[in-house]
């Protein structure tokens, strides 16, 4: 079975991590989610989900999911050993990308993304800012020449969306196809 790691941070955009997190459940993949103390506040904000009473109602559901303590650098996914396939990061604050840009690991978000570029698996990180300024620009750079995936949370109209679902479709559908997981969210460009 298939392993990912869902972080969520308390940049805007919970409802991308929300339908991704469905998503990968309803495809047996397990999913270990961390969020930051802000993420949770933003999720509740702007989705008006308590992550820890949702996931709750998932496992009641589904027995691949986890939600991790942000704190608990004993975790399973602070080490190498631990052979998850993917870190996603959606959103992704501009501090913790810097974080991971830097190699700082102080919490157990951070030292899941540091474990992924140590042993070479994916990461993927889908910032959520509007402008950019240089130093994000930068992070981004330095971590893209370090094999991390940037996918912005860019949806694209080609697919003639219709409701706010189907924007968030698109985003969730591209980051599926990035990690070879097949999905019909959006309708694929034919050109």
């Amino acid at each position: 079975m298939k392993k990912i790691v869902v972080g969520i941070t308390g940049a805007s955009g919970s409802i991308y991590a929300k339908r991704l997190i469905e998503e990968l459940l309803e495809k047996g993949i397990y999913v270990d989610i961390i969020c930051t103390d802000n993420g949770k506040k933003v999720m509740k904000y702007e989705t008006s989900i308590d992550i820890d009473v949702w996931v709750d109602k998932l496992k009641a559901k589904y027995e691949n999911i986890r939600l991790e303590d942000i704190n608990n650098l004993f975790s399973g996914v602070a080490s190498g050993s631990n052979k998850f396939d993917a870190v996603i990061i959606l959103p992704c604050s501009m501090g913790t990308l810097a974080e991971i840009s830097g190699g700082i690991a102080k919490n157990l978000l951070c030292r899941a993304a540091d474990v992924a570029l140590k042993e070479n698996r994916r990461l993927i990180l889908v910032p959520r800012e509007t402008p950019l300024n240089a130093i994000h620009l930068e992070n981004m750079l330095k971590l893209s020449r370090l094999g991390v995936t940037i996918l912005p949370a860019m949806p694209g109209f080609y697919h003639n969306p219709l409701t706010m679902e189907d924007l968030v479709n698109f985003v969730v559908g591209k980051i599926l196809d990035n990690l070879s997981i097949e999905n019909d969210l959006f309708k694929k460009w034919e050109g």
